[in-house]
């Protein structure tokens, strides 16, 4: 349902919120990863002209040629939603990790907010983990120290939930599902879900089609789901994450770049952390910082030549960040298209890959 106001005419097109509002069947979200992950569909789009075509993504084979370099997202999603107790009173609690802040304090999301302030204390399982919150930041986020004994990570991983979207329903059977094959760097509360189509075979086969693969790190935070609430998209404030570039990574970029190669990405994750490392010449850096880069229509690109993505939400700032690429009106025209399809949606739906195509084959 929109639920975005109505726009007012001072708001140029492209700029309003509700300018990316598509009607989605509530059926066509994917509440389950297929049992192969190779197997989803794919539309492939020329962004330039907005032409499409369908297949399936082993036929990404096809759009990617020698001397390209795809870049994935390697961070691994955490168990970060913990469901415990209030201490003294035995009332049920959620605490979801957001951001590591210090060794034993993070920023997390609490709930209920209204009785979790300054001071309150929680216990979590068997008691080996313990929790205080310290402080309200901004937003209504807390600061909170935990208490265990022995290693964080491996308490976690013993009590915690995967965190999954909004709209997935229920529990996943094998946490791995929401993992990609390559994680590698713990510290997402959501996961880079382009990257959930690829499986080690099909990377080699990418590989040896003379396509070199390069790494980079975005912790992903739950921001990635907050709904724009205001009509000007200028005025929407974006999340903080943090990246990392590594050296061999920013050289592979640079160097395809100068071969006359393309960089493409997979994810908006992927995405969001090379523009944000590239200057204004398109030469990236290597390095970690935070970014808050917010790309939407009128944004000059300056690393991307290529994306593979999910589908996104309606009027989510990810779909903003692929108009951007594509232009807003070969976007939805396509996720029109994908809905005629019946495709299926987000986290674990299927995928696009939009490029520049001179010609986009047919694919049998």
């Amino acid at each position: 349902m929109n639920t975005t106001q109505t726009p007012s005419p001072a708001v140029p097109v492209g700029h309003r919120t509700a300018d990316y509002y598509f009607e989605l069947p509530q059926e066509l979200i994917a509440q389950d990863p297929l049992e192969d992950r190779s197997s989803s569909r794919l539309l492939v789009m020329d962004r330039n002209t907005g032409e499409v075509t369908h297949g399936t993504f082993r036929d990404i084979l096809r759009y990617l040629h020698p001397g390209d370099a795809l870049i994935l997202n390697d961070t691994k999603v955490i168990p970060a939603r913990l469901l415990g107790e209030r201490e003294g009173t035995g009332a049920s609690i959620e605490i979801l990790l957001l951001k590591r802040m210090e060794k034993d304090v993070w920023e997390c999301l609490v709930r209920p907010g209204k009785k979790l302030r300054p001071g309150a204390r929680a216990v979590f399982g068997d008691g080996s983990l313990k929790a205080e919150i310290l402080e309200v930041v901004e937003g209504g986020n807390r600061l909170v120290r935990f208490e265990f004994e022995g290693i964080f990570e491996e308490v976690l991983d013993r009590l915690g939930e995967m965190p999954l979207p909004p709209y997935i329903t229920h529990k996943l059977k094998d946490r791995g599902r929401y993992q990609t094959v390559y994680a590698r760097y713990e510290g997402s509360a959501a996961a880079p879900t382009a990257g959930l189509h690829f499986t080690p075979e099909l990377l080699d086969e990418v590989r040896a089609l003379g396509v070199q693969t390069g790494f980079v790190t975005l912790h992903v935070g739950l921001g990635t789901f907050r709904p724009v609430k205001v009509d000007d998209v200028e005025q929407h404030t974006m999340h903080t994450e943090w990246y990392n570039v590594p050296e061999e990574t920013a050289d592979l970029i640079n160097r395809t770049h100068q071969a006359g190669g393309r960089v493409i990405c997979v994810g908006t994750t992927s995405c969001r952390t090379v523009e944000s490392a590239a200057d204004e010449n398109g030469i990236v850096h290597a390095g970690s910082d935070d970014t808050s880069i917010f790309i939407y229509p009128g944004y000059h690109f300056k690393t991307m030549d290529g994306l593979i993505t999910n589908f996104h939400l309606p009027e989510s700032t990810l779909i903003m960040l692929v108009s951007a690429f594509a232009g807003r009106e070969h976007v939805l025209k396509a996720y029109e298209e994908a809905v005629r399809e019946r495709y299926r949606f987000f986290s674990f739906g299927d995928a696009m890959f939009i490029a520049d195509h001179t010609k986009i084959e047919t694919v049998s």
